[in-house]
């Protein structure tokens, strides 16, 4: 039988500590989503904490379909599907490019791949809004600027620093004698890569895939800067909700569209973090 574990000050800190943490956190979202379901003649009451009297749908139904961003009032749902186009090519090709510049710095090794690796870790450190007018000159001169093929080259070229630390200490973590096998099989570089890495790399794929669409989910200033109007993500539109200055200030509606916009990184935080752990430990952070 196991012994009964004591009741001490240090762990009724512990557990103070955690439920102020989880307070602190949770209380804006309780707020948020309380509001959100109110009229507005309810909230005009003041009384911020407490839950709806008459819960109403209309705040997210106009959210969705007939909020102004602006001049435009017909919702976020095009920023949704905006931010949709610009998530799925700049999760997938930014891993793909990310596993096989760690595929090849891990094993195969080429001249200068040491001094490559450090300039491509050094890429990490400069702060975005440092290369962003570089990059709209250098979108423009080639066609790209505000389109959706330029916004998602933008990510592709801000992500390769982490997708390349991460691919790579996930390969380093696996055994030499694995790859020295298969190249005495025959396998060629492509053939090692998608035969026998890709599908040893479900773990850190999974890893790398939350943290590129929760980071360009969840993205405003190069979605704003690079998108251009007609791809502007669902970011953008949020901030244009909040911001319009003419006619009521509609806080239901405000905080719905806000639930509204955080609904796919908290769906990927609630649905895929033991992944995330798991993935993480197969060796993320090895090497």
């Amino acid at each position: 039988m196991s012994k009964p574990r004591r009741v001490t000050p240090a762990r009724i800190g512990l557990y103070a500590f955690l439920l102020s943490a989880a307070l602190f956190f949770l209380m804006p979202l309780y707020i948020m989503l309380v509001t959100s379901f109110k009229a507005m003649d309810e909230i005009r009451l003041g009384k911020i904490f407490a839950l709806p009297v008459h819960a109403t749908f209309e705040p997210w139904v106009t959210a969705w379909t007939a909020a102004c961003t602006g001049v435009s009032c017909q919702g976020i749902r095009g920023g949704f599907w905006n931010s949709v186009s610009i998530v799925i090519p700049s999760t997938v090709l930014p891993i793909l490019i990310g596993a096989l510049n760690g595929y090849a710095l891990s094993f195969w090794r080429p001249r200068g791949s040491a001094v490559l690796f450090a300039v491509l870790m050094m890429g990490a450190f400069i702060p975005v809004q440092v290369m962003i007018y570089p990059l709209v000159r250098i979108l423009a001169s080639v066609g790209l600027f505000s389109s959706l093929p330029g916004i998602v080259a933008v990510h592709i070229v801000f992500s390769m620093p982490v997708m390349t630390l991460l691919f790579r200490n996930y390969y380093l973590s696996i055994p030499q004698e694995l790859f020295k096998a298969a190249r005495i099989d025959g396998g060629g570089f492509w053939r090692i890569f998608v035969q026998l890495m890709l599908p040893m790399s479900t773990p850190i794929i999974i890893v790398a895939a939350i943290m590129q669409v929760t980071g360009v989910w969840n993205d405003y200033i190069l979605g704003l800067v690079f998108a251009g109007r007609d791809n502007l993500p669902m970011t953008v539109q949020l901030n244009n909700v909040i911001n319009t200055t003419t006619g009521e200030r509609l806080y239901n509606v405000n905080m719905a569209a806000t639930i509204l916009t955080s609904l796919v990184p908290l769906a990927i935080y609630f649905f895929s973090g033991r992944w995330f752990v798991r993935g993480i430990a197969a060796g993320a952070v090895k090497g």
